[in-house]
């Protein structure tokens, strides 16, 4: 073989391999992630505003840490949640905690947050939530792909239940369903939604709706805990040290620095 010939299939090889060695890096440090939009913890950033919510900024400061680079994929939930078991997606940052969800993904084990949940209402509607009894009856909104399980089973059960059909709106698209939700309600074609406190105060005062709806409280029996989900698509090895990057960063930010993020979205959590 000519020397020529020689230093060509050298040169070939090399650059085959440092093409492999840069695949291989960007595939292992590229964190895609799915969010769906439920300010003030994860936003729709915009030209006005490039803020993402509290839960992505916690997001991106555990994993760029770690020297990942996050790619955000902004969808519906429900959409999401498919990128997710196509593995079209890495994780999603949150999602109500279930025993019961599909085995498309791995939850991770600690919690970005766990909620005080209460319902929205028409501001003459005398209605206090009292057991799924007091449901009966009602129009009641949600999106596709929401569980409520983990506050309540009985209320998870009652909007499943085909026989209640008529009186469940579940409103999809790409817009802000929440925002839609509460416009449904002061136009009288829903009665009630149920969320997290602190989000349904949010979304009260960006629309300027205190006059026409309120909060009821209590709302559901249980908090509503939600945790990342990661794909199973991905390589098992790759996906339990993401989660390992997550538990451990997440405890690290409980405390002072969880604090300062929620502060910059003029947030405080009860307990």
């Amino acid at each position: 073989m000519s020397k020529d010939k020689i230093i060509y299939r050298l040169l070939t090889l090399m650059l085959f391999l440092t093409g492999t060695s840069i695949a291989g890096s960007n595939h292992g440090t590229t964190l895609k992630v799915c969010y769906d939009q439920w300010a003030p913890m994860t936003i729709f950033p915009s030209q006005g505003s490039p803020a993402r919510g509290v839960v992505i900024d916690m997001l991106e400061q555990i994993y760029t840490s770690k020297g990942y680079k996050l790619e955000y994929y902004e969808v519906p939930l429900a959409r999401g949640l498919a990128m997710v078991a196509d593995g079209l997606c890495d994780m999603l940052p949150e999602y109500l905690y279930s025993k019961n969800s599909e085995n498309d993904f791995e939850y991770a084990t600690e919690e970005t947050f766990a909620y005080t949940s209460a319902f929205v209402v028409r501001r003459d509607d005398p209605w206090h939530y009292n057991g799924v009894q007091s449901i009966k009856g009602k129009r009641i909104a949600t999106g596709p792909g929401w569980d409520y399980s983990s506050m309540s089973s009985d209320y998870q059960n009652y909007i499943d239940d085909p026989k209640n059909s008529d009186l469940v709106e579940v409103l999809a698209g790409d817009g802000d369903v929440v925002k839609r939700i509460f416009r449904m309600i002061k136009e009288n074609r829903v009665d009630l939604y149920a969320d997290s406190d602190l989000v349904l105060q949010h979304v009260l005062n960006q629309l300027k709706l205190n006059e026409d709806l309120k909060i009821v409280r209590p709302g559901l029996e249980k908090k509503l805990l939600e945790r990342p989900i990661f794909s199973k698509k991905m390589p098992a090895e790759k996906r339990q040290e993401l989660i390992k990057i997550w538990n451990g960063g997440r405890l690290s930010m409980k405390g002072k620095k969880e604090t300062i993020l929620l502060k910059k979205y003029n947030i405080t959590l009860e307990e």
